[in-house]
């Protein structure tokens, strides 16, 4: 069992930043990938941010430019820091954890998520 415990949320004006952070524990072993999603009441939860254990990087195309995906190993440790936010960044933000057990059995365990307000 993984857990994932998101913090960092708020409210920012238009333009600012903010910083989450993932706090992961437990079975850490063969966890391939580490992402950040973000969902808003009605709509489909959308990947925003991702890195491998190969630290390769992803982001979606609203997130290129803006956000930076890191992570600390040594503190099982994930972050995402958000810059120029627009009110359409306002969601519920999960960090995500994927486990690839093998080339056939998978799991992916999330956080409870924290909320992102961009509002003037």
């Amino acid at each position: 069992q993984v857990q994932l415990v998101e913090s960092g949320g708020g409210l920012v004006q238009p333009g600012g930043s903010l910083r989450l952070s993932c706090a992961a524990s437990g079975d850490l072993l063969n966890i391939n990938s580490m992402d950040w999603y973000r969902q808003v009441p009605g709509k489909e939860r959308e990947l925003v941010a991702s890195i491998t254990s190969d630290d390769t990087t992803n982001y979606s195309d609203s997130a290129k430019g803006r956000f930076t995906i890191s992570r600390h190993n040594a503190e099982n440790m994930l972050y995402l820091q958000m810059n120029s936010l627009k009110p359409e960044d306002t969601a519920v933000y999960y960090c995500s954890a994927h486990r690839q057990y093998s080339d056939i059995l998978s799991e992916t365990y999330w956080g409870q998520g924290t909320q992102v307000t961009v509002s003037s």
